[in-house]
């Protein structure tokens, strides 16, 4: 048996991203991320629980928890110096963001091979027809014309692995054409966007009001090559958007969605197509009304497990 030490640093979800990145540098394999605003508001669809539990929730506590794992060997009491130094500077330079308590926990465990076990946890995924959604060591068979999606876990705004997300892939793999231009918003990791560019968008703009989404999508939009085809951008819609798209992407929440259907329209070209996922399967037809009512047709509205997702085209 190999031991390891867990190292939990207490923080925020604005905060949760940046400590990730911080224990990965000093070694980490991977996080964990525990956020009970996941569980309660599940603004991103493709987080971590498909159904609001509230025991999950109370089991978390209100603090964030953000966990990496380490070698209990001569070097962990260096490695741990190291991370609570970087703790406290993230606290100096970033003053200015809500970061909690930044307390950082130790706990020790056995486990055989356990950075191994953990890598086998996370197995490619395949969404759509020909995409396959990857950590960056795993290896896989690929299929005739299957394209490759680079997403490694402990990165924030998932995997690819969420019903919603699998839907919204599979409408970009059959309504994203060769040289057309695309506007993801709530882009999240990327994954959607990168999708849209392997379908041969000339231009994709990615945007998220969360700016360390944006980062995080940029660095996967790097790690996918397609740094030349996809720019990010973070603010709100109607303030960063400013030209029109062929296929404009949104896999958030119903009530958001409901929102941006007028206002989304400035941003589709004509006959352009805008797919939205996300949305609770009990708010389905609050949702188709909104498209109906910004003047969508409604081209198909798949289903799956407990969620459903839109492609609507733009009438007129």
């Amino acid at each position: 048996m190999d031991e390891w030490m867990q190292v939990t640093v207490l923080t925020t979800t604005q905060g949760a991203e940046l400590i990730s990145e911080l224990l990965m540098e000093r070694g980490s394999e991977g996080t964990m991320i525990e956020d009970r605003n996941d569980v309660f508001a599940n603004q991103r669809p493709e987080g971590q629980w498909d159904i609001i539990d509230e025991a999950i929730a109370e089991r978390i506590g209100e603090d964030v928890k953000v966990t990496g794992y380490y070698p209990l060997d001569e070097r962990f009491a260096d490695t741990l110096s190291e991370i609570r130094a970087a703790v406290e500077r993230l606290r100096a330079e970033e003053s200015d963001l809500p970061l909690g308590k930044l307390e950082i926990v130790t706990n020790d465990f056995e486990n055989e091979n356990w950075a191994e076990s953990w890598k086998k946890s996370f197995q490619p995924v395949r969404l759509g027809a020909h995409f396959v959604v990857k950590p960056g060591w795993a290896q896989t068979e690929l299929e005739a014309g299957d394209h490759v999606i680079e997403i490694d876990p402990g990165m924030a705004f998932g995997t690819g692995t969420h019903e919603t997300t699998a839907m919204c892939t599979a409408l970009v793999e059959k309504y994203v054409q060769p040289e057309q231009t695309v506007i993801d918003i709530g882009t999240g990791s990327g994954i959607l966007a990168i999708a849209a560019a392997h379908m041969g968008a000339k231009r994709v703009l990615a945007t998220d009001l969360d700016a360390v989404a944006v980062r995080v999508a940029q660095e996967n939009v790097e790690i996918n090559g397609f740094a030349h085809v996809i720019e990010t951008r973070c603010g709100d819609l109607l303030q960063v958007v400013h030209e029109a798209g062929d296929v404009v992407i949104a896999n958030i929440i119903a009530d958001v969605i409901i929102g941006l259907a007028q206002p989304v329209r400035s941003v589709i070209a004509p006959n352009g197509v805008f797919i939205c996922s996300g949305i609770a399967i009990d708010r389905r037809e609050d949702v188709r009304r909104a498209l109906a009512e910004a003047d969508f047709d409604v081209l198909e509205a798949p289903v799956k497990g407990e969620w459903s997702a839109f492609a609507a085209r733009k009438r007129f």
